[in-house]
């Protein structure tokens, strides 16, 4: 069983930054595929960043290439959201994810493929 932990989240004005993180326990961290999910109030669910287990392959939403980034530490078992520019649009609460792909990189954009969730992080971004 993976324990997922989300942090950073927060109140921000449009144009800020944020960087969320998620601590990981439980399990054999570089086994899983990370994603950043999020939903905003009165929407669905949705993908947002994914990173492979070595941390050298990535995929994003088109809505935030070139803004978000994410990245994995595995000595810290933790993965990171860097968010730049951001947009009102964007409040949302922020979920962290846990595939099982054992050192694979095949990344996933469908949240019924992920096996672990966090609780979420609230981030409101004010105009």
């Amino acid at each position: 069983q993976v324990q997922l932990v989300e942090s950073g989240g927060g109140l921000v004005q449009a144009g800020g930054s944020l960087r969320l993180s998620c601590a990981a326990s439980g399990g054999i961290f570089r086994d899983y595929v990370m994603g950043w999910f999020r939903r905003a109030p009165g929407k669905e669910r949705e993908f947002v960043a994914a990173i492979n287990w070595r941390g050298d392959i990535t995929d994003y939403t088109d809505s935030v290439k070139g803004r978000f980034t994410i990245s994995r530490d595995n000595a810290k078992n933790t993965v990171y959201l860097q968010m730049n520019s951001l947009k009102p649009e964007e409040t949302a609460v922020y979920y962290c994810a846990a595939d099982f792909v054992p050192l694979g990189s095949d990344l996933s954009t469908y949240d019924r493929h992920y096996d672990y969730w966090g609780q979420g992080t609230q981030v409101t971004v004010s105009s």
